[in-house]
């Protein structure tokens, strides 16, 4: 089997068959990661895009040896990127008055976010996907990557920390999730 680096070799070189082959490789593991960052199905669609875009716009050295880190860390940057653009949204919003109610914009997204929360529980997966939707975004992104299988070294690369801060990340990660899942567990 070729490659990811291979297979970004052949598309720097003008074969656009590679270029198929590695977004279809990624679809998967890169949109989930993205998903689960955003939690917005259409804006992740949109990060998606514009990280496999990136692969076209900024070609890499030859001597980068590893793809699937870099593929990451690009959508990485994106969400970060995203995130922020949604907080400024947010914040101008909040600062454009209130309802009828005497709510403000920011009181009314946060009791929407309480109603989905306690919305019926449904069943394992389920239960999960919601328990790493309610993480801070670094745990969510530790889960995500190891979930894509990347290794604590890979992880530390794509987020840009220290391995012992992944390894924290992890360890608080799974503390979080043990004691959100319990309740399902216990049944």
């Amino acid at each position: 089997m070729t490659s990811d680096e291979e297979l970004y070799e052949q598309l720097m070189n003008g074969r656009m068959a590679a270029f198929d082959e590695l977004y279809r490789r990624y679809e998967r593991r890169l949109f989930g990661f993205i998903l689960t960052q955003l939690g917005d199905r259409s804006e992740a669609e949109d990060v998606f895009h514009d990280a496999f875009l990136a692969v076209l716009r900024e070609p890499r050295k030859k001597d980068f040896q590893n793809f699937r880190a870099w593929i990451f860390q690009v959508a990485r940057h994106l969400c970060l990127n995203r995130a922020r653009s949604r907080k400024r949204a947010v914040q101008a919003l909040a600062k454009v008055g209130s309802n009828e109610a005497g709510m403000g914009t920011l009181e009314i997204a946060t009791t929407a976010a309480d109603g989905e929360v306690f919305a019926a529980e449904q069943e394992g997966p389920e239960a999960l996907r919601r328990a790493v939707a309610a993480l801070p975004m670094t745990l969510a992104q530790v889960y995500e990557l190891r979930s894509a299988g990347h290794s604590y070294e890979q992880m530390a690369g794509i987020l840009g920390v220290p391995l012992g801060t992944v390894k924290s990340r992890m360890s608080e990660m799974m503390a979080r999730l043990k004691k959100e899942m319990l309740p399902w567990t216990a049944r």
